[in-house]
């Protein structure tokens, strides 16, 4: 069973999440405030993290970036519809995705049980060379493993899923919907600026240059 913290400091907000979390078979801890949550987060990590942005002590963007420094595990936020900037800076920080509220408990549950697939360890296959190499970046879509120059780079399991799309299609202009469906799983449209955002933190990683905007289309995978 997959436990789930739940950061949100509006009491009823708060309990009717818990509530459809159980519902869909989820354990799931909860804080109403900032330092409350990262106490719990550091006591015993869970599987994915729901942080409402606007927590008291320590904000939810804060309280994601925290949480990206010190684990890989997704992180979710909880948005008000008036406070665009907050999210993108919350993606900037480190999270994964977010829900704008008020939320249907439905839509919820899909993001969370996106998060939790991408999160999931690969299949293993026998040891063998499938290093895909495009200039000093080389990938491994078997290891999952990312260098560049040599040295071994930390990406996020978004960061590695959009690597993994990019590489798999190098030199193809793979638009923004098609990005959000294969590597969020969106079967709706969904939020574009989520998947600018990571290109964004996987460009600073593997190289600026690396991954070409196509204005009006998408990104491309130069190489």
């Amino acid at each position: 069973m997959h436990e789930i913290l739940l950061v949100e400091d509006d009491e009823m907000i708060r309990e009717a999440t818990r509530l459809t979390l159980e519902g869909h078979g989820y354990r799931v801890r909860t804080a109403a405030d900032g330092v409350a949550g990262l106490a719990m987060f550091r006591a015993s990590p869970p599987d994915a993290a729901v942080l409402d942005i606007m927590l008291p002590g320590l904000n939810g963007v804060s309280l994601a970036g925290r949480i990206r420094e010190e684990s890989g595990v997704p992180v979710l936020l909880l948005s008000a519809r008036n406070d665009p900037v907050d999210v993108v800076m919350g993606l900037e920080a480190g999270a994964d995705d977010y829900v704008t509220k008020p939320f249907d408990g439905s839509v919820l549950v899909a993001r969370i049980r996106s998060l939790l697939r991408r999160a999931a360890p690969a299949e293993t296959s026998p040891a063998r060379d499938d290093t895909l190499r495009f200039g000093d970046l080389a990938f491994c879509p078997v290891t999952l493993e990312v260098r560049r120059d040599g040295r071994l780079l930390a990406l996020t399991t978004t960061e590695l899923k959009l690597l993994r799309e990019f590489t798999a299609a190098a030199g193809t202009v793979l638009t923004r919907d098609l990005l959000l469906e294969r590597v969020w799983d969106y079967a709706w449209s969904g939020d574009t600026r989520v998947v600018d955002v990571h290109v964004q933190r996987l460009r600073a990683k593997i190289g600026r240059d690396r991954i070409e905007t196509v204005r009006g289309f998408g990104y491309k995978l130069v190489g």
